[in-house]
C-alpha cells in the first residue's frame, strides 16, 4: 500500500517507523535508532518525507551501491574481499554523508547490461559506476544523472612492438571491443567517416574484451581510456603496451539515481559537489574534523556545517560533509590514491584537474550557500 506524501507529514518524527510500515518498507530497526535525525529537520519535515530512497536507506541502516564488477582503480575487491577503487570510496564517502558511517555499504557488482535494470528496479539505491551520461539515457525517464565525478574519453591500447603512433594507422587491424556499448558505436563511427577499413571482434564484457587483447585474439584494444589504463595495469608487462593518443568520444561518467526522487539525486548531487569542494578549499581527509568553528573562510565553515543549514536541508545532519569529506579524503585526494600518480594507473588529472589550477580542469564544485 503506498502512503501518499500528505499522508506522511501529517505524522511526526516519532511515527515515522509506522509511516514506512505503511509504505510498504520492513525496517529492522526504528529509524531514528540507525541515525539521528537532523536537529533542524523539524522545521523541513516535508524533505525527508518527498525521499522515499533516503527514509529506505535511513530505515534499513545502511546504503545500496551498484559499481562495476571488477574494475582495477574504479571499483575491485583486494586480496581481503575488500571492495576498493575510485567509484567505490564515493559510495563510501555518501553512506558517511547519510548515515555517519562509511561502512555503511553493501556493494552490489553489476555488467553495463544489468546497472540500469538494478536501479530501475530499486534493487540498489545508486550507480556510483563508470556510466556516460548522454542524451538518451538522460532524457529515457527512468534515470537521473546527479553530476559528473569523471571526464574520460574512448581511445586505443596496442602492443608497443607494432610501432603505431596513431589509431589512423590501423587500418586492416582488428579490434577488440565490448559489445553493446557506446564504445562499439564510437568506434564504429570514427573509422567509417576516415575510410579505414577494421574487422571488430566483439566481446559480451569488457573484461572479456581485455582476456581476447591478452592473448593476442585482436591487435588493439578499445574503450574508455582510464579502463584501458586498468587493462594495461594487469598485463604482465604493462610497459609494452601504449594507449595511442587519439581520444575519439567525451565519456562524462558520474552517479545516477532513480527518476523520480529528486531529493535523493539532490543528496547525492550535494555528496559529489562536497568533495570536489573540499579540494578547493584545502579541506582533507586529516583535517576535515579538526578544523573548528570560526577558522577559516566563511566557505570552509558552510561546508563543515558550522554556518547555514544546508545539511537537514538536504534531511541529513549538519556534519553531513564533514563526514563525508573525512570518510576517504577530498576530490583529489580520492583520485590520487585511486587512479592519479600514486596508482598503478598513473593517470594524470587533466580534464579532471580543479578548473582553478595551473591546467585549468573541468572539475567545479557548485557553491555551497
Amino acid at each position: 500500500m503506498q502512503v501518499t506524501s500528505v499522508a506522511c507529514r501529517a505524522l511526526g518524527f516519532a511515527t515515522l517507523a509506522a509511516c514506512l510500515v505503511l509504505a510498504g518498507c520492513k525496517p529492522e530497526a526504528d529509524p531514528q535508532q540507525q541515525t539521528s535525525v537532523p536537529a533542524a529537520a523539524s522545521d523541513l519535515p516535508e524533505i525527508v518525507h518527498s525521499s522515499p530512497t533516503l527514509l529506505r536507506v535511513k530505515a534499513r541502516g545502511h546504503l545500496i551501491c551498484g559499481v562495476h564488477e571488477g574494475l582495477v582503480g574504479f571499483a575491485y575487491t583486494d586480496n581481503r574481499g575488500q571492495w576498493r577503487g575510485f567509484d567505490v570510496d564515493f559510495c563510501r564517502a555518501t553512506a558517511a554523508a547519510v548515515l555517519g558511517d562509511a561502512n555503511a555499504v553493501r556493494y552490489i557488482p553489476l555488467s553495463s547490461a544489468q546497472r540500469f535494470n538494478a536501479l530501475k528496479e530499486g534493487r540498489v539505491d545508486v550507480l556510483w559506476r563508470n556510466t556516460s551520461w548522454t542524451m538518451s539515457r538522460d532524457t529515457g525517464g527512468d534515470l537521473v544523472f546527479a553530476g559528473i565525478n569523471y571526464y574520460d574519453g574512448q581511445g586505443f591500447l596496442v602492443r608497443r612492438a607494432l610501432n603505431l603512433s596513431s589509431a589512423t594507422e590501423l587500418n586492416g587491424a582488428r579490434i577488440c571491443v565490448h559489445g553493446s556499448s557506446t564504445s562499439e558505436l564510437n568506434a564504429e563511427d570514427y573509422f567509417r567517416t576516415r575510410g579505414i577499413d577494421v574487422r571488430s571482434v566483439v566481446a559480451s564484457s569488457e573484461e572479456e574484451a581485455r582476456q581476447i587483447y591478452a592473448r593476442e585474439g585482436c591487435d588493439a584494444l578499445t574503450g574508455d581510456v582510464s579502463a584501458l589504463a586498468a587493462a594495461r595495469s594487469l598485463m604482465s608487462d604493462p610497459r609494452q603496451h601504449v594507449v595511442l593518443p587519439e581520444v575519439i568520444s567525451k565519456e562524462p561518467l558520474g552517479p545516477v539515481v532513480r527518476a523520480g526522487d529528486e531529493r535523493w539525486a539532490a543528496v547525492v548531487r550535494w555528496v559529489l559537489n562536497a568533495l570536489i569542494s573540499a579540494e578547493e578549499l584545502g579541506v582533507t581527509k586529516a583535517t576535515a574534523k579538526t578544523i573548528k568553528e570560526g577558522e577559516g573562510a566563511s566557505a570552509v565553515q558552510r561546508l563543515l556545517g558550522y554556518e547555514g543549514d544546508f545539511g537537514p536541508r538536504l534531511g541529513l545532519g549538519r556534519t553531513w560533509a564533514r563526514d563525508a569529506i573525512a570518510a576517504e579524503g577530498n576530490y583529489g585526494e580520492i583520485f590520487e590514491k585511486n587512479i592519479g600518480t600514486q596508482s598503478p594507473l598513473d593517470l594524470e588529472r587533466g580534464l579532471n584537474a580543479q578548473w582553478s589550477s595551473a591546467q585549468g580542469g573541468l572539475i567545479y564544485g557548485l557553491p555551497i550557500r
